[in-house]
């Protein structure tokens, strides 16, 4: 059996991490429906796939929300907190190779990181770009950015106004931001508080308070 792994919301001011493990006797199923890279595959694809996907794969999702983000970083990278994350899905999936798509710079560094972490004995292959070479990590990338994107809906329904993407570069994602600290004096919900767009934004609320007073 393989595995692949990957995650989607490294990045993102808002809402959680997802990380995605996809295990298989063999890829030739995949590569039938042509999974590829999430980012190359618009929203409709996805899905379509992801639903595909789940009627011939086994799946292990991790979800890490903002605030279990903000907690891990006070003794951890984010690199350290995606290898164990990666680790404990490889874990469960117990396949003989599990492939990665690395999140350090180093990916020999990463992959280091996750086999320290694991008490199974599958072989490890941590690449870069592993989502475009490998079929069973490109499901696996299309798995989760399905599951994040649908989180982040629902994150929106929960706080009932637009919020984006949950990216700083989406304009959506800031222009919220900004006017929900202006109007409560502090984050949102499900925002990374430790990122730093969120405390810029908190720096400045507090420079407004105070030239209320000059």
């Amino acid at each position: 059996m393989i595995c692949g792994v990957d995650e989607a919301g490294r990045g993102p001011v808002l809402g959680p991490l997802i990380i995605c493990g996809i295990a298989v006797e063999s890829d030739k199923a995949l590569k039938k429906l042509g999974v590829r890279d999430s980012k190359k595959l618009t929203p409709k694809r996805r899905e379509e796939l992801a639903t595909k996907i789940t009627k011939i794969a086994r799946i292990e999702l991790v979800e890490i929300s903002a605030d279990e983000i903000d907690a891990f970083r006070k003794r951890m990278t984010m690199n350290e907190i995606e290898a164990k994350a990666f680790a404990a899905i490889v874990e469960r999936l117990s396949p003989e190779i599990a492939y990665l798509d690395a999140a350090d710079v180093d990916e020999d560094n990463f992959g280091k990181a996750v086999s320290a972490s694991m008490k199974c004995s599958a072989q490890i292959v941590s690449q870069h770009k592993a989502d475009d070479t490998f079929p069973v990590v490109s499901a696996a990338s299309i798995i989760a950015k399905v599951n994040r994107d649908r989180r982040v809906r629902e994150i929106e329904r929960e706080i009932g106004r637009p919020i984006g993407s949950g990216y700083q570069t989406d304009d959506i994602t800031m222009t919220f931001l900004k006017d929900w600290i202006n109007e409560n004096g502090s984050c949102p919900p499900h925002t990374r508080q430790s990122w730093e767009p969120a405390k810029n934004l908190m720096c400045l609320k507090d420079v407004r308070r105070l030239d209320q007073f000059e």
